[in-house]
């Protein structure tokens, strides 16, 4: 149909039901429990949109929808079913065919690798990844607002890691300006990185980032791309899973303009195993994702998800999903029993169909449809004939998938990794900058103090020099004087004093004696009272001359 996309019949081809492309962007769900069909009717829907020329996204968690790449074939076993289905509703034009596919792989293993960067998945997503509480978020936010403030790029692990070691060391700064910054929450996000890495976390988060418009694109025959992501061991990692898938939605939602209502969707995301994009999620994770998944229709992009349990899907978001197909669910358990009865509840009735009732009764490849119709009312839900595949059931080889793989139109675009400067390359430089200023400045600080300490060892020295000089030159002196002591009372020194004095007062007596004549005299004329001064002054001057 040129304006929808056919999904089955009732017998002989009554009740034909399509897929309405202007309300294709309204979303869906295909559920139903193990080995009833869901992947057969998952695969038709997926070769009808790409036919019309419309991309899409698939989660392939058991790797057989990578048949989609291959046409299916008259000798493979599931022929004669397909053949006589094909019949049996009337679906004259089935025709084997294989559809254009573009193999992704988180790891780089069975397809093209993946990428974005720390800083697109943000840290809502990155938190949910890695099972932080809300005081861990709050730090983990805190770190990126200071890595966006200062130019830090933050593009994988490493870089996130050294930005919560610089966080950690700027803790005190950074919760008198935030808030509380704790090494011990640091250190649990720590652990959390190391659990991450351990999934294969690291190989997720780099460079080159996937570009949308790879995923957006046809082929030269005007067919949708079908870009099939490798999920089988991504499954091992559900958190891992759940956070890609949402971020890639957010992703996309970010990436294209609004268009409103679009006769046909730009892009139609599949997600296999639904109940783990909301296991444990927070309330917070929750809003986002109805958010995102309310809004990205007028983005011109619908969200099919594909579950065993149509209560998998939280009210919120089930809500917004307008096209429905349900296959067969088993009633053993209460759990089982409640999903019957909300399933049966989310249809528009149909007088001629006991939904509760054919809910369990259905058989393999039949299932309860109701598709939103042109005027946007979904139609009364009827028991419908699921219309076969036109690829091949099951998985391709490894030996096709390679060379598909070496062949489309992506080629080696994201095969080597870009490693450019980023946040730990900018922090390890300034560590080592500071680390060199510091060596520089306790050198500096060394030489200062070897210098101090030798001009006090010289002072010291100058000083001890100079008080043995003084000590030196006392005891020349002590040793001079007692040489004049020792000089000064040998006996020939004694006799050499006694004669000294003798010829002294001898000498003394003849001057005072001359000077007594002279000035006072005892001559004739002159008064008797001279010659008393003058015995007098003789006196003296030979005293002195003893001395």
């Amino acid at each position: 149909m040129a304006d929808g996309i056919f999904i089955g019949a009732g017998e002989g081809g009554a009740d034909p039901q399509s897929l309405d492309l202007r309300r294709a962007n309204r979303h869906g769900l295909i559920a139903g429990a193990t080995g009833t069909g869901k992947t057969v009717t998952l695969q038709g829907i997926i070769e009808g949109f790409s036919k019309v020329g419309v991309p899409s996204f698939v989660a392939d968690v058991k790797g057989d929808l990578s048949g989609l790449a291959m046409a299916g074939s008259p000798t493979a076993k599931t022929h004669a079913a397909f053949a006589a289905r094909a019949a049996e509703i009337g679906d004259t034009g089935w025709a084997y065919a294989d559809t254009p596919v573009q193999f992704w792989d988180l790891y780089g293993e069975q397809g093209h690798p993946i990428r974005t960067t720390v800083s697109e998945m943000g840290p809502l997503l990155l938190a949910r990844l890695m099972d932080l509480n809300e005081v861990q978020e709050g730090v983990l936010t805190i770190a990126f607002h200071v890595a966006d403030t200062e130019g830090l790029l933050l593009i994988d692990l490493d870089d996130l890691q050294a930005m919560l070691v610089h966080c950690a060391e700027r803790a005190d700064e950074l919760t008198t300006t935030y808030g509380n910054v704790s090494k011990q929450s640091i250190g649990a996000i720590q652990r959390a990185l190391l659990q991450l890495r351990t999934q294969g976390g690291e190989k997720f988060f780099g460079e080159p980032a996937l570009d949308l418009d790879d995923f957006l694109t046809t082929d030269d025959k005007g067919r949708g791309i079908v870009n099939l992501l490798a999920a089988d061991k991504l499954m091992a990692a559900p958190k891992l899973y759940a956070t890609f898938l949402l971020w890639l939605m957010s992703e996309l939602f970010e990436h294209l303009p609004e268009v409103g209502d679009p006769d046909k969707p730009k892009m139609v995301f599949f997600f296999d195993e639904a109940h783990l994009l909301f296991d444990n999620a927070p309330d917070a994770l929750l809003d986002k994702i109805e958010q995102v998944v309310r809004l990205i229709r007028s983005k011109g992009v619908g969200i099919y998800f594909i579950t065993q349990n149509p209560i998998d899907v939280p009210d919120k978001v089930a809500g917004q999903l307008g096209n429905r197909v349900q296959h067969a669910l088993r009633a053993f358990t209460p759990r089982d029993q409640a999903a019957v009865r909300s399933a049966a509840e989310t249809f528009r009735a149909n007088p001629g169909v006991d939904v509760a009732t054919a809910i369990t009764e259905l058989k393999v490849g039949e299932a309860l449809v109701s598709l939103l119709q042109p005027d946007g009312a979904p139609s009364p839900v009827t028991r419908t004939l699921i219309a076969p595949p036109a690829s091949r059931v099951g998985p391709v080889t490894p030996d096709e998938r390679r060379v598909m793989i070496q062949t489309d139109a992506i080629g080696a675009k994201y095969d080597t990794v870009v490693d450019r400067e980023s946040a730990e390359e900018i922090l390890a430089a300034k560590t080592q900058e500071a680390a060199a200023a510091a060596a520089e400045a306790r050198a500096k600080d060394d030489a200062e103090k070897a210098a101090a300490l030798q001009a006090k060892e010289e002072a010291k020295a100058a000083k001890e020099a100079a008080r043995t000089a003084a000590a030196q030159e006392k005891a020349e002196a002590q040793a001079r004087r007692e040489a004049e002591r020792e000089a000064a009372n040998s006996p020939w020194s004694k006799a050499m004093t006694s004669a000294t004095r003798a010829a002294s007062s001898s000498i003394g007596r003849q001057v005072a004696n001359e000077i007594g004549k002279q000035v006072f005299g005892t001559g004739r004329g002159r008064s008797s009272g001279g010659g008393l001064v003058g015995t007098v002054l003789r006196s003296v001057l030979g005293n002195l001359m003893r001395r």
